[in-house]
């Protein structure tokens, strides 16, 4: 795959089973490598330990993030901020509590 920079991801193989590590600065590099490891003959299983690093003003910490979902709750009339529990844990935001309709799941 053109777009990647093969210094960046690790391959191991073992039995058809094909492991990728390493650090990229996309998201796409990720989808890019896993997809083109699944086109090779004899890939049975693809183990993806690609971790994704935003570089530059792209980058933000678990308290931005965390913020700017208060701020969406909050924009969002339907929704009683009150009733929602906010978790940021190294960029995954996970929501927890009560809402009055299914479609604000």
């Amino acid at each position: 795959e053109p777009r990647l920079n093969y210094s960046e991801i690790g391959v191991a193989v073992r039995n058809g089973i094909v492991t990728l590590s390493g650090t990229v600065d996309a998201y796409s590099k990720k989808i890019d490598a896993e997809i083109a490891t699944k086109k090779v003959k004899g890939v049975k299983v693809v183990a993806e330990d690609i971790e994704v690093k935003l570089l530059g003003i792209s980058q933000r910490n678990d308290s931005d993030i965390a913020q700017a979902v208060l701020d969406a709750l909050k924009w969002h009339s339907a929704v009683k901020q009150e009733k929602i529990k906010v978790l940021v844990d190294a960029g995954i935001v996970s929501l927890e509590g009560e809402v009055d309709w299914e479609y604000q799941t």
